[in-house]
């Protein structure tokens, strides 16, 4: 998207190879931070083009990766951006990426998971059903958010776990990928909120 500017990676198969059979003997995740997945992107589109939805407000970036929806969120207004992935080098990845777009973001590595939402306006989450069991734990945990009036926005291309149920669309959008990490040049990817829970 043209309002953004991105670090990532130039090419995919060697970075992920790399990190795979190198850097996976050290414990560390693969660099999802590396990519602009197509979840992400969508999200990102859509907080471009509805910036009332954040801004002035406290939002989350959950499972930042890049920390591209971060990024987004602050130039439609937010008051402020935390960005949190359980991947230490995504805080690096989100700073470049803040920087690159003058904007700044906050960072954790903390795995908020582990405790209750915290006090937020507004929680996005891109590309996060994509495996058990974490799904369900997101889930879980998004639709306590969702309970305690936190506005829960998901980016997500109908991934394998994504729920079928709980969710409203918002948008559609059509976005680039790689056919290294997609398995094609575009893909359809979807913008939902979640329900609100009492």
């Amino acid at each position: 998207m043209p309002e953004i500017s991105l670090w990532l990676a130039d090419e995919i198969t060697p970075i992920w190879r790399l990190t795979e059979e190198e850097l996976g003997e050290m414990g560390l995740p693969p660099p999802f931070w590396a990519f602009a997945w197509a979840g992400g992107q969508g999200l990102a589109r859509w907080l471009l083009d509805h910036p009332t939805e954040v801004r002035g407000k406290r939002v989350l970036d959950f499972a930042a990766g890049s920390g591209l929806v971060g990024v987004a969120a602050m130039k439609a207004g937010a008051a402020s951006v935390l960005c949190a992935d359980v991947d230490p080098f995504c805080g690096a990845a989100a700073a470049l990426n803040a920087a690159a777009n003058g904007v700044t973001l906050a960072f954790t590595a903390e795995d908020l998971l582990e405790g209750p939402p915290p006090e937020v306006d507004v929680i996005c989450a891109g590309d996060v059903f994509y495996e058990q069991p974490m799904s369900s734990r997101v889930l879980d945990w998004l639709t306590l958010a969702a309970a305690g009036r936190t506005r829960v926005i998901v980016g997500d291309p109908l991934r394998t776990y994504f729920p079928r149920t709980g969710f409203e669309l918002l948008a559609e959008y059509v976005v680039p990928t790689t056919r290294e990490l997609e398995g094609s040049a575009v893909k359809r990817t979807r913008v939902w909120t979640l329900s609100r829970r009492a």
